[in-house]
């Protein structure tokens, strides 16, 4: 979600570079949290990722990149059904949370909609505004309705 964020208010030029920049960022700023802050400008040496932090990124890159690859398909799909409201005047990280969950829920028939959506509603609530989980919740529900296949089994 955050990479996505970051993607849609300034879109990189190499996708490869910026994820790899993205994971290295991440990694750092929770050792930093682990062990206190670096100190400004010192550069800090980080050890390999752990088996655990690989699996994330093995998880996660096939999501932002089938995400970012469906975009304009995700946004028409959110156009049609986010009535009264346009794209751009969306809060980012609600946008890109319906994007995300969008993308899983017409492409990956390894995830079961509703984990799409429990997750997204979860994510929006945290992140975003008061209203955002009944937002997103609303329409990734429209979305669930049109898919042809079940919302509560994985393919």
């Amino acid at each position: 979600m955050q990479f996505l964020f970051q993607h849609d208010l300034n879109p990189p030029g190499d996708l490869d570079q910026a994820l790899d920049e993205f994971w290295r960022t991440q990694r750092a700023a929770a050792i930093a949290e682990e062990k206190g802050p670096a100190t400004w400008g010192e550069a800090v040496e980080l050890p390999p990722p752990t088996a655990e932090e690989a699996a994330v990124r093995v998880f996660a890159d096939p999501l932002i990149r089938g995400t970012l690859e469906h975009r304009n398909e995700a946004d028409e799909v959110i156009k049609k059904h986010a009535k009264n409201w346009e794209l751009h005047r969306m809060a980012a990280v609600d946008r890109n949370i319906l994007r995300l969950a969008i993308y899983e829920m017409l492409h990956r028939d390894d995830i079961p909609p509703v984990v799409s959506i429990n997750e997204a509603v979860d994510v929006a609530k945290k992140f975003s505004t008061q209203d955002s989980g009944k937002f997103v919740n609303g329409i990734l529900d429209k979305v669930k309705g049109e898919l042809l296949r079940p919302a509560r089994v994985v393919q």
